[in-house]
């Protein structure tokens, strides 16, 4: 009968919280698409917000915060003045880069460090005079124990001369001549093949990224425009 009684009791607990959990999703379900529906991006996840009364919208756009009625929409960083002004935004975006940069890994056109310390990962353009700057610097960061990892993000858009480039470069049999070449100045052969540069325009948008370079660090965190190679190493030292 006790073993019985325990059953029935966890079988209880069970359904309660399995109840409360579809409650709890219901509305957040139903936030998801009205957000959707408002500002026409995909949603990926709803969630509370650290400020009573808004919830984190993640979309293909990065994050807003909305009202529980989705009346309201903001976008912009929340910071904790509690916690040395920490931007609570930025974390979160942060931790989505880092979940999403894992399934383009295969993409990338990578520059490793002999000695590895670090690792980043830099949305680029061909035609970006700091992006030739940062690559013309490579064997630097690679000295540092510094791997780069490019990811293609032609700021003019599919219409642009970067872009056939940059597609060029992907579907080139070797891309990391090829990479050297388009940021030296020199032009590569034209070639076309499935490729993913249109996905990693969109990842960059997604993240954020309004100019090139973009720097994605281990953590998630953005850093914006070119770093020279001792300045980015203590940013990665913290």
């Amino acid at each position: 009968m006790k073993v019985l009684k325990k059953l029935v009791i966890t079988g209880i607990v069970a359904a309660l919280s399995f109840g409360a959990m579809a409650s709890e999703q219901q509305p957040h379900a139903q936030l998801k698409a009205q957000v959707s529906d408002k500002l026409g991006l995909e949603v990926s996840h709803v969630k509370a917000s650290a400020i009573d009364g808004l919830f984190e919208v993640m979309t293909e756009r990065g994050i807003f915060y909305v009202s529980s009625d989705a009346r309201y929409i903001v976008r912009g960083n929340i910071y904790d003045s509690q916690e040395g002004l920490t931007n609570i935004t930025e974390l979160a975006m942060g931790e989505m880069r880092v979940e999403k940069l894992a399934d383009f890994e295969a993409s990338m056109i990578t520059y490793p460090a002999k000695n590895e310390k670090y690792k980043i990962t830099v949305f680029t353009d061909v035609d970006c005079g700091y992006c030739r700057k940062l690559h013309a610097n490579m064997p630097q960061y690679n000295e540092l124990g510094i791997t780069v990892r490019y990811l293609a993000f032609p700021r003019g858009g599919e219409r642009s001369k970067a872009w056939s480039d940059m597609q060029s470069l992907w579907c080139s049999k070797d891309q990391r001549k090829a990479m050297d070449d388009l940021k030296a100045g020199s032009s590569i052969a034209k070639s076309s093949c499935p490729n993913r540069v249109p996905e990693h325009y969109n990842l960059g948008i997604e993240f954020g990224v309004t100019g090139t370079p973009a720097i994605i660090l281990d953590d998630g965190t953005m850093v914006p425009g070119y770093q020279a190679p001792e300045q980015l190493l203590n940013a990665l030292k913290g």
